[in-house]
C-alpha cells in the first residue's frame, strides 16, 4: 500500500538533511516528495515514514540514499540537446581552445551532472569531427561526473535509442546497431574519451587539472539561489582564465555571478 502522508516533521528531516548533502531544495515539494517515494517507502517494509526517514538518516546506506535520490529527481538527457550550445563550442571554444593549447594538445572538459552520458559522448564526437586526422595528437579526455551511479552504470554501457536529430553520418562512423533492437552503442574511440567517475557537486571541488569549459546543464533546476551561488563560485576557481561554463536556457545564475556572459547561458572567466 502506497504510503500519501508524510508529517512535517519527517518532511522537514528528510527535506532538510536532502539539501545539507546534495544541494537540491524540496522544501515546496511536498506531494512531489510523497507520490515519488511512497512505493519505495512501502517495498521497504515500512508502514509510515517515520521509521524510514529516521533509518535514512542514521545508516546513510549509500544503496537506499542513491534510491531516494533517483526518485526525486530527473535524470532525463538526450543527444543534441541545446544544439546553440554546440554549434558555439565548435565555432568559437574549440578553436580558441586549439590555438591555446598547441603546445601541451590537452583540453580540460567537465560535463558536470552528465546523467545517462549523452552530454560527454556529444561533445567527444564534436570535438573528434573537428581536430578529424589530428584528434589522435590530443588528450581530449572528458571527465563526465555524477551522484547516481546507476546513471553512471547507464552511461558507462553507452547504448541508447538515437534521436533522428543524430546526423546519418555519425550514426555510421560513431555508433554500432546492438542486434534485435532498435538501439545502438556508442564506438569504442568515442567511449574511451569519457571519463565516468561519481561526484557530489556540494563537495570542494580538487581535481588536477582546470577545466576549459565546464558544461553544467538542467542540474541547478534543483537547487536555491545560495546553493546555486556557491556552487558556480566553486565553477569559477575552477575553470582557467579565459574557459567557460555552459547551462541549460531554462536555467539562470543570479546577480553574484562571477562570470562574463558572452552567448545565452554560455559564460567566460575573463
Amino acid at each position: 500500500m502506497a504510503l500519501t502522508t508524510i508529517s512535517d516533521d519527517d518532511f522537514q528531516r528528510l527535506t532538510q538533511f536532502i539539501h545539507k548533502e546534495y544541494g537540491i531544495t524540496l522544501a515546496q515539494k511536498r506531494q512531489l516528495v510523497t507520490s515519488r517515494l511512497s512505493s519505495f517507502v512501502s517495498q521497504k517494509g515500512y508502514t509510515s515514514y517515520t521509521p524510514f526517514v529516521s533509518a535514512l538518516l542514521k545508516d546513510r546506506n549509500p544503496a537506499d540514499m542513491e534510491a531516494v535520490l533517483n526518485r526525486l529527481t530527473t535524470n532525463y538527457t538526450f543527444f543534441m540537446r541545446e544544439t546553440e550550445h554546440f554549434d558555439f563550442f565548435v565555432k568559437t571554444i574549440l578553436p580558441e581552445l586549439v590555438r591555446r593549447h598547441q603546445r601541451d594538445k590537452v583540453m580540460a572538459i567537465w560535463s558536470a551532472g552528465c546523467s545517462s552520458g549523452e552530454e560527454p559522448y556529444n561533445l567527444s564526437i564534436y570535438i573528434k569531427e573537428f581536430l578529424g586526422a589530428q584528434a589522435g595528437q590530443w588528450d581530449t579526455r572528458i571527465l563526465a561526473t555524477d551522484i547516481s551511479q546507476k546513471a553512471l552504470a547507464s552511461a558507462k554501457k553507452g547504448i541508447y535509442e538515437l534521436p533522428d536529430t543524430v546526423p546519418a553520418n555519425w550514426r555510421k562512423r560513431y555508433f554500432t546497431p546492438v542486434k534485435g533492437t532498435s538501439q545502438f552503442m556508442v564506438a569504442p574511440e568515442i567511449r574511451n574519451n569519457v571519463i565516468f567517475q561519481t561526484f557530489n557537486l556540494m563537495d570542494p571541488i580538487k581535481f588536477r587539472l582546470k577545466f576549459d569549459v565546464i558544461f553544467c546543464r538542467n542540474v541547478m533546476i534543483y537547487f536555491d539561489q545560495p546553493t546555486k551561488d556557491a556552487l558556480v563560485r566553486r565553477f569559477y576557481d575552477a575553470t582557467v582564465p579565459g574557459g567557460y561554463l555552459m547551462i541549460s536556457h531554462s536555467e539562470n545564475l543570479g546577480q553574484n555571478n562571477p562570470y562574463q556572459t558572452v552567448a545565452p547561458s554560455t559564460f567566460q572567466k575573463r
